[in-house]
């Protein structure tokens, strides 16, 4: 095949028409990650919407909206990089908003759980090709000397998801149902079409490669076990039940076999050979511990305010925004010194923020102030996040071939997916063994349990026995102070077992920095504009 195609010419400004197609980009990644998000909040609603409230649904039943979007997004991922070279950048992200859109619409016309459930994988679909795709039509337009400042520009709806996903689906369903967390998506993602129609440039298909059908089937299934395993490990409270032993194997042992067979065919559906680029690796294994680590801990903050201090699902999601704030100064700094200088000179500073904010949080309790304390921590804690993520993915960009970057930006989106869901897994296994295993909160909770429905003062000292450390709080109070110390002593307890748990997050996010100290501190040259190792010219932007 003749190399002569001569690689684009990139100016080295970020220029009107490499934002035009940005905005393209932050559209669809907003709607897939708020979206993660959002749901979240309405778990509680959607208890009780199909069933009435005198016959709720059990939480992990519902919790599978969120488990059925999140298997879905992991397994259509690695399908990204063949589906970019067969059909095309621009049709596949169209097609991609499409199918998020009507199974938006779908969702919210579910009449059942299982209906909303199967929907939600529709949704899930098109959302996982929604993230790769956009950082390779990003990554293309821009070139690697924009690479930095481009990623940081990408990292806004990263950052949007988590802080706005839980204000918005709180104050919908405050104020209309839980139908519009998803009908939102319906003029966002009509305009995301009519955007993408306008502004993305065609490009040329490489349909030259052959489907890797024996990889897919089992990559994607193995993927998708794997996370179920993972993800039930809440639910079960252990590592080790059946459930969690079993899919996780069998999913464990799918990924294994694809591994070694992925060397074996010359286009493989995961390009593992991408590895043999020492800079990718390094970056890749530092996103893996650092969004384990940074999203697990993410989940325990607005956790707390809701679980410790009472708060509102409005009012923690406004509460985690400083987080949000935090980054988005640094994040385009970042950007902009990473086209500059080596991510290795920048990546460690973010993480040292992120670390101190993390150890910072493990001494919170039931009564730390919010702005004395917490809310300076969170917002130290995003400026690190902000100095840190987009970098890690511009190194691990930065040194593929302009015909490499779609299959470069796969491996790091299921990197990222199989990382958070890790992650989430652990904190909330450590949490919930932390609580059930505080003998105030778990007496607390049984002697809610047991007097439930008394209105004897005798009947409910008669039960008192059976749980010491209640009665030891209740002997020093007056009946009409009772219930008040009561709760207070119990958001203590909690409180005390949510900082225990940032000690995890805080010792992995540690840890990132070992991989991170391996990152170039030196200029290495791009390949970008390199044809490939089978002499595939670059697809050019036209």
């Amino acid at each position: 095949m003749s190399t002569a195609s001569a690689a684009p010419e990139y100016p080295d400004k970020i220029d009107g028409a490499v934002l035009k197609i940005a905005g393209v980009v932050v559209i669809g990644a907003i709607m897939s990650i708020l979206d993660i998000t959002v749901v979240n909040v309405a778990l509680p609603d959607l208890q009780t919407t199909f069933t009435g409230a005198d016959d709720p649904l059990p939480y992990s039943t519902v919790a599978w909206t969120v488990t059925a979007y999140t298997l879905a997004l992991a397994t259509v991922i690695p399908l990204t990089g063949w589906a970019a070279d067969r059909f095309g950048t621009k049709r596949l992200y169209m097609l991609a908003v499409g199918l998020f859109t009507a199974g938006s619409v779908l969702c919210a016309a579910a009449n059942s759980i299982n209906m909303l459930i199967l929907f939600r994988v529709l949704q899930g679909l098109g959302g996982g090709l929604l993230m790769p795709l956009g950082m390779t039509i990003m990554t293309r337009a821009a070139g690697p000397k924009r690479m930095g400042r481009l990623m940081a520009i990408l990292g806004v709806p990263m950052l949007l998801g988590p802080i706005l996903g839980p204000i918005i689906g709180g104050w919908l369903i405050d104020h209309y149902s839980w139908h519009w967390i998803f009908l939102i998506n319906l003029p966002l993602g009509l305009i995301a079409l009519a955007y993408a129609a306008w502004a993305l440039p065609s490009d040329s298909p490489e349909p030259t490669e052959s489907f890797d059908f024996v990889g897919m089937l089992m990559m994607s299934p193995g993927l998708a076990l794997f996370l179920y395993g993972i993800s039930s490990i809440p639910e079960e409270g252990t590592f080790f039940s059946a459930k969690v032993i079993g899919f996780g194997t069998v999913g464990l042992l799918l990924l294994i076999a694809f591994v070694i067979y992925s060397f074996k065919p010359k286009h493989p559906l995961l390009d593992l050979r991408l590895f043999s680029n020492r800079q990718l690796t390094v970056a890749t294994i530092t996103m893996f511990i650092f969004a384990a680590a940074f999203f697990g801990g993410l989940l325990l903050v607005p956790t707390y305010f809701q679980q410790v201090r009472g708060e509102s699902p409005l009012d923690a999601g406004l509460l985690v925004a400083p987080q949000g704030i935090g980054a988005m100064l640094t994040m385009p700094i970042a950007g902009a010194l990473a086209d500059k200088i080596p991510v290795g000179r920048i990546v460690p500073f973010g993480l040292i923020l992120i670390i101190g904010g993390m150890f910072a949080m493990t001494q919170v309790d039931g009564s730390t102030s919010y702005w004395g304390y917490i809310i300076p921590v969170l917002f130290v804690m995003g400026l690190g996040m902000g100095a840190t993520m987009m970098p890690i993915m511009t190194s691990a960009i930065k040194t593929l071939t302009h015909h490499q970057v779609a299959r470069g930006s796969t491996l790091l989106n299921i990197t990222q997916q199989v990382a958070s869901s890790i992650g989430v897994a652990i904190m909330s296994v450590v949490l919930t063994n932390g609580l059930k295993n505080d003998k105030l909160v778990s007496q607390a909770q049984g002697f809610h349990e047991a007097t439930k429905g008394m209105t004897d003062p005798a009947q409910i000292q008669g039960v008192l026995p059976k749980f010491p450390e209640v009665a030891q709080i209740l002997a020093t109070a007056t009946p009409t102070t009772a219930q008040a110390k009561l709760m207070d002593a119990v958001s203590q307890a909690m409180g005390k077992v949510f900082g225990n748990t940032f000690w995890v997050a805080a010792i992995l996010v540690a840890l990132t920095l070992i991989p991170a100290l391996m990152m170039p501190r030196k200029h290495e040259e791009s390949h970008f504009a390199d044809d490939d190792a089978d002499g595939v010219p670059p697809v050019l932007m036209h």
